[in-house]
């Protein structure tokens, strides 16, 4: 095997950007979905979505180089397996993601990386004035897309999470802080005999209503608005933060979890899901995922090790850690 080039696989990475636009204009488009079907030539697509055929035809020629479309005669393309989980409809589809991370409010905001790694301070905020939560409330249409991004995330990891944990055991389960509760209805969807609350930000919990009827759990799921630096509802058997504190610095993950503290019973459970940075030199995946909230939100990703303190400073003892095969594990604490 011919080792690789160490110049060219860092010149590879520098132009990682190139690739990140392009899928990002190609999810934003739709064209995974309209070649759904079989292929299609990129004149018929451009014709479709009114775009100019000729760009479009150079953005699916580059994206099948890499391997998201595969490129036939005639001009006309096709979906691969990568390409695949771009459509709308997907199992696990990629595409709100692609469609999130492309938009130009995120984009400026790493274009002040740089700044960030000077001084400190969160880029996002430096660009924009405000924080992302602020900046989407503002902005209804980036808080659409961003709302589908993170739905479409935690259907990704929900079945694998289901799987790897038992979750038959509590009689009510608190979702706090987590959105349109993706992960919140297939828990309860496969334990029928258990029952949620799902808590967020007044504005948010607007919206979960037809995640929780598709999932046919909308009856045993309770919807509350308000601030988890506050207060959260009581009466829950295990607390659930599904990638909530990576969001935030170590003073304010502890104010949440001392919130839920306040809220949870001797016998409760806190459940927290979240990436735990690797070892040095290993998974770039979380390692880039930490340099991503210190640029937009100005929190962090954090080791076990890191948890258990943080865990303990809020009342908790990091009782276990379950691995569910994706990048997300569940960290059970318990009051002390």
């Amino acid at each position: 095997m011919t080792a690789r080039d160490p110049s060219a696989e860092l010149m590879r990475l520098a132009n990682g950007y190139q690739a990140t636009q392009a899928i990002y204009v190609a999810a934003t488009l739709g064209t995974a979905d309209l070649l759904g079907n079989g292929p299609r030539s990129s004149d018929d697509l451009a014709g479709t979505v009114g775009v100019h055929p000729g760009s479009l035809y150079r953005l699916l020629r580059a994206l099948a180089a890499v391997g998201v479309f595969h490129e036939e005669d005639d001009r006309r393309f096709s979906l691969t397996p990568m390409g695949q989980s771009l459509r709308s409809n997907a199992d696990r589809s990629t595409g709100p993601w692609a469609e999130f991370v492309g938009r130009p409010y995120q984009w400026s905001a790493w274009g002040d990386l740089l700044y960030g790694v000077r001084t400190g301070d969160t880029p996002f905020r430096h660009v924009h004035g405000t924080d992302p939560w602020e900046y989407r409330s503002r902005h209804p249409e980036e808080g659409a897309i961003f709302d589908r991004a993170m739905t479409g995330m935690s259907r990704r990891m929900a079945q694998a999470t289901v799987a790897a944990y038992d979750f038959s055991c509590f009689g009510c389960i608190v979702d706090v802080g987590s959105g349109h509760g993706a992960l919140l209805a297939t828990i309860l969807a496969a334990h029928p005999s258990v029952r949620g609350i799902l808590f967020d930000q007044p504005g948010v919990v607007l919206g979960p209503g037809a995640v929780l009827r598709e999932a046919g759990v909308a009856d045993r799921c309770e919807v509350a608005g308000g601030n988890f630096f506050e207060h959260v509802p009581g009466g829950g058997d295990a607390y659930l933060l599904k990638t909530v504190l990576h969001d935030w610095d170590d003073a304010e993950a502890e104010a949440i979890l001392m919130t839920c503290r306040r809220a949870i019973g001797p016998e409760g459970r806190l459940l927290v899901l979240e990436r735990l940075i690797p070892p040095p030199n290993e998974d770039p995946e979380v390692k880039f995922f930490d340099l991503f909230m210190m640029t937009v939100t100005g929190g962090r990703e954090r080791t076990e090790a890191e948890f258990a303190a943080l865990l303990a400073r809020a009342g908790f003892f990091l009782n276990a850690v379950v691995r569910t095969g994706t990048p997300i594990c569940v960290i059970e604490g318990i009051p002390v």
